[in-house]
């Protein structure tokens, strides 16, 4: 477990269900660099990450690292920790249940038990869907070691799905680019066509040390 400041800074996003407060619509996101390592944005001020409390999966760096690549709207409000197995279990169910505002942008964070981190960036609220939902404005990305990120390609809207067996990000011709089992202690990553991605783990199919959902405050 490796823990951090308490306090860095982030650029929420939303999803096209946000709620009032949780910024301005931006539409359906923009199309990705086809999976490619994406350059952080240039902005006129940085983009820093406000966590509410340390985070056990990612490190003081690849916070930093990560928080130009989030959409710029929400500046200056803290992330919060909605669920992490640390605390809450490995449940997919309690994940479902701690999933915080619906509509809100998530982060999911995981590190697998060779030490890899990776994850995903969700326009909305992880929940329980008949369908897949969410906006381009998901993207994937992986530690391995050095950052990187995989956008949308604009092929299909396979952004996220979540049903009592599976959590999955991503996806087409019977491939995801992440899923999650009910019990939150295997998942697995493969190249999709939502995403372009790489493997985010070292191994297709993953053991799970470490998974922390955050939502905003």
């Amino acid at each position: 477990m490796r823990g951090l400041r308490a306090h860095y800074h982030l650029l929420p996003s939303q999803d096209e269900e946000q709620p009032m407060g949780c910024g301005d619509p931006a539409g359906e996101g923009q199309l990705g660099s086809g999976g490619a390592p994406a350059a952080a944005p240039a902005l006129e001020e940085p983009c820093m990450l406000v966590l509410s409390t340390p985070s056990s999966v990612l490190r003081d760096r690849e916070i930093q690292e990560l928080g130009p690549h989030l959409p710029p709207r929400l500046m200056q409000q803290p992330w919060r920790l909605l669920y992490c197995t640390g605390r809450d279990g490995f449940s997919l169910r309690t994940l479902y249940r701690r999933g915080g505002q619906q509509g809100c942008p998530t982060l999911l964070l995981i590190r697998d038990t060779e030490a890899q981190a990776f994850g995903a960036f969700l326009a909305t609220t992880i929940r329980c869907s008949n369908g897949f939902y969410g906006t381009g404005e998901t993207f994937l990305f992986s530690f391995s070691p050095e950052l990187k990120v995989f956008r949308w390609t604009g092929r299909n809207n396979f952004f996220v799905k979540g049903d009592v067996d599976l959590l999955m990000v991503g996806g087409g011709s019977g491939r995801y680019g992440l899923w999650l089992d009910r019990d939150l202690h295997h998942g697995g990553s493969h190249p999709c066509e939502t995403f372009d991605n790489e493997t985010l783990s070292p191994r297709e199919e993953f053991c799970i040390q470490d998974l922390e959902v955050w939502g905003l405050a």
